[in-house]
């Protein structure tokens, strides 16, 4: 036995002593050096810093170093960069939350500042310096913990290659292509309906949208037409009355056809509004009329883009109704004094509150016809918000993303058709997102931390804002936060006074920035040397969910810049479930166990097997018994490997020769072969369901058969179970790292992570694995013997006095080649065979 394997090897620890030694050693820092067709790049999903890791974000993200580590078995240099995205809405909303704080940029900043804490029932305002000091403490602190998490893991990232979206690098990166966008009319700023969260006070992107279902009522409510009749519509937002601008219904609907045209008079605002005709309107819903107010949904402004209509705004952006001059242009009333009356008495409310009295004074007027009738519906929330979104009208700037624009439409679309997606059947998901865009990229955010929008804009005497002439800073100043910061040919005076300048008081959304991690780390503006060798990237790896947003601006980014995907291939992984069968996510706060605490039971290795049965693009449920036998394979490896070790090195002329020997090896050679295919095709889970049943198969078959022979020294044996283990070890080194490598280091020098994938040619000595039987012919008959012994209740070292086989001519032979290892492997006498089509095993046993 080698002095180096110790007497009861143990999986405790392992953990802790290889990650330390893979950074001390550079076992994972990229080489630079290498040649482009040698390099293998990963574009690794920077996960937002807003809340604890669980264990979803452990199988999607050992799903990703399992290639890596293949690719960089298989002789490629692998750029494995880990981003923290930590710019983000999450961040402001987990700041305010845990810290009991909003931002006031009107305050100044407070050295002293203490926080209330999480606990708080009202949140303190603070000044921006403040906020963006505890945004910057908060994702320090996670960035550290997600950094324990994934070295624990085992991912085989190059640290030295970390980068983070709030960063000065990703800031420079950001600024500096949202300026050659400028240049070119993809960016522009514009007056724009917006979709907006009134907590946060702050746009967000149609990509970050989801509906939840809630309780509300349709109210019945009477316009007045032309002849002076009832126009009935069903609104289940009555509050937005003030701001209709127009009714619509159905060309096809015979109801309203010869009315197309006809001026309709709002209840209560006596406001003069057009019936018009759009295809939207669902002539089955309600009466088939609908109000078309500025803004209630996004139908609203598809209605108000196509058919021209005016903006009556009434939407605050904290949520409340603004203060509006019925009688002032714009708000033209046939009594305004009335209509100032009505409005007044909702003007400064929240919509509930609103909601709830405009519906008492449409009761009071008789223009609310029966009684609200109760519904259930969906309602648009950002996806980690509390409250409804509302659609307000500000200036906000815009990324073009082919929503408007065929042609870029269609270049989108050919891209996902080039992209190698696995599995392929996720290119529906970005080709119907494609599909169903209906406006640009929203990409500014009103928030107090983020990558600033690098413009400032000049003041004239009148203190008139001029936003059409934006003041660019030099590229060598980049980056830079207009809110600090000076534009060229001004002084730190002149800021917000009339003569002067203002800065853009706008950040960039999260993903305007994260769509750029291939050119951020890979260093297109900074390093164009690495950028070279690592771009296009080969790999980007992606929960489905971003498929709409991080993937598709990602794309869109790159098509921009360089013409070309950002990648060859996408490796889109499924959700992890909770046993309720529901999606673990830091935002539902559902992970019911933490993965530290998992890891600490059950070892990285364990986690990282069950993580492996999660295929690629399939959901996963959390499952303790995968943990349970991940980690009982983990062990026996190591035990397997003492075993194989515990004879010392053979011969140095020693070769695989006898029968059973090859035919291991031949059915190694299969493995190998197919478990390479499954890993090209980026299918880890099928590598792995081919390399484990040739484990237990190593383990519970050939090892009893070939025991003898090893500890008599046969050299056949002896150079057979050093090729096996060492091919072993190796097909196993992307799923268990810590283990193989421990084993590994008992024999072999260097890491086994940098060790060559293992090949059909250096076991070639097996001969062809698809036609040779004899393992699988000598492990059956082995284990009807023994199923014999334990019917008798008798011990596997009992000899059989006489056995007879039953099999065909062929596996008889088999057998007959590998006879003296069964026989010493079962302790078996007199053993004859039978031809038979019924395979049996008969054993006459030793009496007791």
């Amino acid at each position: 036995m080698p002095a180096s394997v110790p007497e009861k090897p143990s999986l405790e620890g392992l953990e802790e002593k290889w990650s330390a030694r893979w950074r001390r050693d550079g076992t994972f820092v990229f080489d630079r050096s290498k040649a482009r067709a040698d390099v293998y790049s990963i574009d690794t999903p920077p996960p937002t810093v807003s809340g604890e890791l669980h264990i979803g974000h452990c199988c999607s993200y050992t799903h990703t170093d399992i290639t890596a580590r293949y690719w960089r078995m298989r002789g490629k240099e692998v750029f494995y960069p880990m981003g923290w995205d930590d710019n983000s809405l999450n961040v402001v909303r987990r700041v305010s939350v845990n810290y009991g704080v909003t931002c006031d940029p009107h305050l100044p900043f407070d050295a002293g500042l203490e926080p209330p804490g999480p606990n708080t029932k009202q949140k303190v305002p603070v000044s921006r310096p403040n906020f963006v000091a505890l945004c910057e403490q908060l994702t320090t602190e996670l960035e550290q913990k997600y950094f324990d998490l994934w070295t624990t893991m085992g991912l085989s990232v190059d640290w030295d290659q970390t980068y983070t979206t709030i960063g000065g690098r990703a800031q420079r990166v950001s600024q500096h292509a949202f300026l050659r966008l400028l240049d070119r009319g993809i960016a522009y700023t514009q007056d724009a309906p917006t979709v907006w969260d009134v907590e946060y006070k702050t746009a967000v992107a149609q990509a970050e949208l989801e509906d939840r279902e809630l309780d509300g009522a349709y109210h019945r409510v009477a316009f007045t037409g032309a002849a002076g009749d009832d126009l009935l519509i069903d609104t289940t937002r009555p509050e937005l009355i003030p701001a209709c601008v127009a009714l619509v219904a159905h060309p096809g609907d015979a109801r309203y056809k010869s009315r197309f045209g006809e001026t309709v008079t709002t209840p209560l605002f006596r406001a003069s509004v057009p019936l018009r005709a759009h295809p939207l309107a669902d002539p089955e819903k309600g009466t088939g009329l609908v109000m078309v107010c500025t803004f209630g949904d996004m139908t609203d402004v598809t209605w108000w883009r196509e058919l021209d209509l005016p903006v009556r705004s009434v939407m605050a952006p904290d949520g409340r109704l603004l203060p509006v001059t019925w009688g002032a242009p714009g708000w033209e009333s046939a009594d305004a004094g009335a209509a100032q009356a009505a409005y007044d008495e909702v003007a400064g409310k929240h919509v509930k509150q609103a909601q709830k009295r405009m519906v008492e004074l449409l009761r009071e007027s008789g223009d609310l016809r029966g009684d609200p009738k109760p519904i259930r519906h969906p309602v648009k929330f950002w996806e980690n918000g509390t409250r409804p979104l509302e659609i307000i009208t500000n200036r906000q700037w815009f990324i073009r993303n082919g929503g408007r624009d065929d042609d870029l439409r269609e270049a989108m679309l050919r891209y996902g058709k080039e992209l190698r997606w696995h599995p392929d059947f996720m290119r529906v998901r970005y080709e119907n997102w494609v599909n169903g865009l209906t406006g640009d990229w929203n990409i500014s955010r009103q928030l107090p931390f983020g990558v600033p929008i690098p413009l400032w804009y000049p003041v004239d005497e009148n203190g008139e804002v001029d936003w059409d002439s934006p003041i660019r800073p030099e590229p060598e100043a980049l980056p830079v936060d207009p809110s600090t910061h000076v534009p060229p040919g001004y002084t730190a005076d002149q800021r917000d006074r009339p003569g002067g300048f203002v800065g853009d008081p706008n950040v960039m959304d999260t993903w305007a920035t994260s769509s750029l991690s291939p050119q951020i780390v890979g260093g297109w503006v900074d390093d164009p040397e690495l950028f070279e060798k690592v771009f296009p990237y080969d790999l980007r790896p992606q929960a489905h969910e971003i498929i709409r947003t991080w993937l598709f601006y990602t794309v869109l980014r790159s098509h921009f810049e360089f013409e070309s995907l950002p990648w060859s291939d996408a490796a889109i992984s499924g959700f992890v479930y909770d046993p309720d069968r529901k999606k673990i996510s830091k935002s539902a706060g559902n992970a019911p166990e933490n993965p530290t605490n998992l890891l600490a039971e059950y070892g990285a290795d364990a986690v990282r097997y069950w993580a492996a049965g999660g295929r690629p693009g399939q959901d996963t449920a959390l499952d303790r018994n995968q943990f349970k036998i991940g980690r009982r394979l983990a062990i026996k490896i190591l035990n397997a490997s003492r075993f194989a070790l515990q004879f010392g090195e053979p011969p140095e002329d020693a070769v695989p020769a006898a029968p059973l020997d090859l035919a291991l090896l031949a059915a190694l050679r299969t493995t190998v072969a197919e478990a390479t295919a499954a890993f090209d095709d980026y299918d880890y889970t099928k590598a792995l369901e081919r390399i484990e049943p040739f484990f237990w198969s190593f383990c519970d078959d050939y090892v009893e058969l070939v025991k003898q022979r090893a500890y008599s020294g046969d050299a056949s044996a002896l150079a057979t179970l050093r090729t096996t283990l060492s091919t072993i070890l190796r097909l196993f080194a992307p799923f268990l790292p810590y283990c193989t490598e421990e084993v590994w280091s008992w024999w072999q020098d260097g890491s086994v992570h940098r060790a060559p994938w293992p090949s059909r040619d250096e076991l070639a000595a097996g001969g062809d694995g698809d036609a040779d039987e004899t393992l699988a012919a000598v492990a059956w008959a082995l284990g009807e013997l023994r199923r014999a012994k334990t019917e008798a209740k008798r011990s596997m070292k009992t000899p059989v006095v006489r056995a007879v086989v039953r099999e065909t001519a062929e596996r008889i032979a088999a057998i007959r080649s590998a006879e003296s290892d069964l026989r010493e492997a079962g302790v078996v006498g007199e053993l004859t065979y039978e031809e038979s089509p019924d395979p049996s095993v008969t054993a006459e046993l030793e009496p007791a």
